[in-house]
């Protein structure tokens, strides 16, 4: 086991890592940049190094600032979190020269997921169901409406490299993919340096479902079944759960199963979470696989009793898994509501500024993740989210009714938070039913301001 270990990011998560690793017997050291520096979450680690302004840029993704900290605190390993650098190969790369380790995959793991087109070739052959679609970069455009064709429109124009929705262009018939295939290329050579897309078939409606696994050094992985993740707006998540809601078990272990199988054919070791759009005949289409914690890992955690970041340190240091998959069962129902500093009736204005009042809920079931206090300032430059209300019941209804004590508990201000967004959304009678798809909040949402207008 490693003596003392690197948190390269800031907030919630951190401090989640600072408790994780105290358990463990470990020391903690943190980077923070100016804006930080009186960051709550620094006054539980042991040792802080700020290495540089508020922007990011100047700040958490310096790589050669972080190593240069973990070198001067002589730690053994560095947890990158999710976000900055945390699905960075290159990073992991530098570490590993170091002769730091990184709590995480390997950069070649990294590489081989990270790709779209090298994912799809190994999830089709650990078979992880994927999309019908092109079986590598599209380099002709006959080629691309061949395959059209064949699987039937509308598709989707992907870049290998991509994210955020660049290089990605949705299209509905064969003019459509004549005009974006080159656009597609164009906007993913820009953003990531590498033009390579591929094409897969599009679902107009269907709900996102991912499945948490871990891997160690040793051969070993096991899933610990899945998540929905449906409620989001503009592709991000707002409400996540698990397990997925009336999905079939025995569809649901074939899935977690088979995610199990592709990290292990990847010799993955950290944890990850292999995403899925399912249709409303419940067959699975794999999306990506992230290669990092995921901000939804508490959901995980509620249900099966694995405490996921204790683990990912536990694996770098060498150490085998702890459970075997016979030993995971699903305990009840857990839901996770973001709460982000945002105005929901301001088109989710983000809301920087001094925290004055803070005042969690609690009670059986009940779990609030969050850095903040009172007397917290929110600064401007970083995601918006400040921390995670989770609750855990004996069944999906009771964790609903939970949730919604919970929310009308939690006192946040005087800045604006997306709570009595989450407050109308548990209320949702499509929610309530789990009769929904990934457009919907943005459907309800457009409704109430056609109704208002």
């Amino acid at each position: 086991m490693f003596s003392r270990i690197l948190i390269a990011n800031r907030g919630e998560i951190a401090l989640r890592i600072i408790r994780a690793a105290k358990q463990l017997g470990l020391e903690t050291v943190c980077v923070y940049s100016t804006v930080d520096a009186d960051g709550p979450w620094l006054e539980y680690a042991d040792r802080t190094f700020c290495i540089g302004p508020g922007p990011a840029a100047d700040s958490y993704l310096r790589i050669d600032r972080i190593i240069s900290a973990a070198e001067i605190a002589n730690v053994d390993a560095i947890h990158p979190g999710y976000g900055f650098l945390a699905e960075n190969a290159h990073f992991a790369e530098v570490c590993r020269d170091c002769h730091i380790e990184f709590i995480g995959p390997s950069p070649e793991a990294m590489g081989i997921l990270g790709d779209k087109i090298s994912c799809r070739k190994m999830a089709k052959s650990a078979r992880t169901p994927i999309f019908p679609g092109s079986p590598g970069e599209i380099e002709e455009v006959d080629e691309a409406v061949k395959i059209a064709s064949k699987i039937g429109y509308p598709v989707i124009v992907k870049a290998s490299a991509g994210g955020g929705g660049r290089g990605m262009r949705i299209c509905r018939d064969e003019a459509e993919l004549l005009s974006n295939i080159g656009v597609a290329q164009k906007e993913a050579e820009a953003s990531f340096g590498n033009g390579a897309v591929y094409l897969e078939k599009y679902l107009e409606s269907a709900r996102h479902i991912e499945v948490q696994v871990l891997g160690d050094k040793h051969g070993n992985a096991i899933h610990l079944y899945n998540r929905d993740c449906t409620s989001q707006r503009r592709h991000q998540k707002l409400i996540e759960e698990g397990p997925a809601p009336g999905v079939d078990p025995k569809i649901r272990d074939m899935v977690a199963k088979s995610a199990a199988a592709l990290i292990r054919k990847v010799g993955y070791a950290g944890a990850a979470t292999v995403e899925f759009l399912m249709d409303r005949d419940q067959k699975f289409y794999m999306l990506e696989v992230n290669t990092r914690i995921q901000v939804e890992h508490p959901v995980t955690e509620m249900i099966t009793g694995v405490d996921i970041v204790r683990a990912s340190i536990m694996i770098a240091a060498g150490e085998p898994l702890e459970h075997q998959q016979k030993d995971i069962a699903i305990n009840g129902h857990a839901i996770e509501c973001r709460i982000n500093a945002e105005d929901p009736d301001r088109d989710f204005m983000p809301q920087a500024g001094l925290v004055e009042i803070f005042s969690p809920p609690g009670g059986f079931g009940v779990r609030v993740d969050s850095h903040v206090r009172p007397g917290y300032r929110i600064p401007p430059n970083y995601d918006s989210m400040i921390g995670k209300l989770i609750v855990h019941g004996a069944n999906r209804a009771e964790a609903i009714a939970r949730m919604q004590v919970a929310l009308n508990e939690f006192r946040i201000g005087p800045i604006r938070t997306t709570i009595p967004l989450h407050q109308k959304l548990l209320k949702h009678q499509q929610f309530i039913d789990a009769d929904f798809d990934i457009n919907y909040v943005e459907r309800w949402m457009q409704n109430e301001s056609d109704k208002s207008s």
